[in-house]
């Protein structure tokens, strides 16, 4: 079995760095988590509502796809439809956790992705809402952010842009994970689909590993300037957030005690402040990344941290970053977020 390439979640080191919530009263779209039952941990419905229910104000959850409870059995392009199954078999109860699903379905398939599609939305009951395959790739083997890796540049072949065109004719967004150096090939897919809504995640992959410097201007550079091209496209969008993933290159899990939320604010305002300047509130979204983040983070500290490096924006933008972005990309109910419809119980 290959190494998870995530950093172990310690739920006794994390306690060591307790702190008071923050501006309790925000309401957030938690839209970037994933669930999973592995060697490495289980993060299945008690860890994620615990977390949730941690002291934000969490209104709804969007779920990404992880490869979680793949079919064993039928043909290969369909075995993806399990992981929806999965996915609402362990939130069963749940209306809001997830509110939605990014699922995946292989889009080097080209058009040929339609009936897995249907497949898809069928057994979603309605929450199936986006495609993410997996594309994150680098040449050198000290960025990686997946066990398994995807083959160098799917996201220019002509199969893969065909089937993004069909999820836009199939009314779903697509969501994509790729580092900074992927970057010129997400702007070339969301110019070749302007119909389709691309939202990139994680900062557009920002690298601190391998050949990439994080405290190198050169490379600070590199990435603001290709993910600007992306930015400058109508049909794009930006998941702000991920900075626990190894291959950011921070390490805060190697310390004594977990990281305080002023510190993380201090220590990625470069990169927070970079997206909005790109994308602006209303295209940009914070995401959890749960439960990888949590290997270096714990979720209350995590969007205590955003919010300090929400505070001198307005109310307004605000509610674009921590819900309303999210919820109008996606298409999720705006009422479920509303600052008088209360707290969700935890």
């Amino acid at each position: 079995m290959t190494a998870s390439p995530h950093h172990k979640v310690r739920e006794d080191w994390l306690a060591l760095g307790q702190e008071e919530t923050l501006a309790p009263e925000q309401p957030i779209f938690d839209c970037h988590h994933h669930l999973w039952d592995r060697p490495e941990g289980r993060y299945r419905a008690k860890e994620l509502m615990a977390d949730v229910g941690s002291g934000h104000d969490v209104r709804a959850s969007l779920y990404v796809q992880c490869r979680t409870g793949y079919r064993d059995h039928g043909p290969e392009s369909l075995r993806p439809v399990g992981e929806v199954e999965t996915v609402l078999d362990w939130m069963r109860g749940q209306d809001r956790f997830p509110a939605g699903i990014v699922a995946m379905a292989d889009l080097q398939l080209g058009d040929d992705v339609r009936p897995v599609l249907d497949a898809l939305t069928e057994a979603g009951q309605g929450r199936v809402i986006g495609i993410r395959n997996t594309t994150a790739w680098h040449a050198d083997p000290a960025v990686r952010s997946n066990p398994n890796p995807p083959s160098e540049g799917l996201l220019r072949t002509g199969a893969f842009i065909d089937g993004a065109r069909a999820l836009a004719a199939h009314g779903l967004t697509l969501d994509v994970w790729a580092y900074q150096t992927q970057l010129d090939e997400v702007r070339a897919l969301a110019e070749a689909v302007p119909e389709l809504t691309v939202i990139v995640d994680h900062c557009g992959g920002p690298l601190g590993v391998g050949p990439h410097d994080r405290t190198d201007t050169q490379n600070f550079r590199a990435w603001r300037d290709a993910l600007a091209l992306v930015a400058a496209l109508p049909n794009t969008r930006i998941k702000i957030g991920g900075f626990g993933l190894g291959v950011f290159g921070w390490r805060y899990a190697d310390a004594a005690l977990p990281p305080r939320s002023h510190t993380l604010a201090e220590d990625w305002r470069p990169w927070v402040e970079t997206c909005l300047d790109l994308f602006g509130p209303t295209r940009a979204m914070f995401e959890s990344n749960f439960p990888v983040d949590k290997g270096q983070v714990s979720y209350r500290t995590l969007w205590n941290a955003f919010k300090r490096l929400a505070a001198p924006l307005s109310r307004g933008d605000r509610d674009d970053l921590f819900w309303r972005s999210a919820a109008r990309a996606y298409g999720i109910d705006a009422q479920l977020f509303k600052h008088d419809t209360g707290r969700i119980p935890s």
